[in-house]
């Protein structure tokens, strides 16, 4: 079960990369996340986690699985029977401005009941999130 969106932000890609890896800052542009916290200080690399809590879902614990500064990086979290994989690319465009696509990814034996039953909240924090991106990089 796979949930994309995508977004263009008028903005360069470093702006966009720090913003969207300056994870504790995501409450201020973001309402579907209500506190974020890393669990460890300093840039976001290979392994850092962070713990998430959004509106209408249990806290949920984040580890950076996949990183490639500053195109994209890629993180997972379990829940009994769902692992969850949510990817967060940032594409150079020819004219100075970056495409986002973010996408959440659910494997395992429940991931088809529990996209059925969350899908529609699922698309709507990914489209928040896109957009509070998206504004909070053109506002500078």
């Amino acid at each position: 079960m796979r949930f994309e969106t995508a977004t263009g932000i008028d903005a360069d890609i470093d702006t966009v990369w720090a913003v969207q890896t300056d994870i504790e800052r995501w409450p201020e542009w973001t309402a579907s996340v209500r506190t974020a916290r890393r669990g460890e200080a300093g840039p976001l690399v290979l392994g850092s986690t962070a713990r998430l809590e959004q509106p209408r879902l249990r806290p949920t614990s984040w580890r950076v699985t996949e990183i490639d500064p500053p195109r994209c990086f890629v993180w997972e979290s379990t829940a009994p029977g769902v692992r969850s994989r949510g990817e967060h690319r940032i594409v150079p465009l020819p004219d100075g401005r970056v495409r986002v696509e973010l996408a959440l990814e659910l494997t395992g034996p429940l991931a088809g009941p529990v996209g059925w039953l969350g899908g529609r909240l699922v698309r709507r924090y990914l489209r928040l999130e896109a957009d509070g991106l998206r504004r909070r990089c053109e506002a500078g």
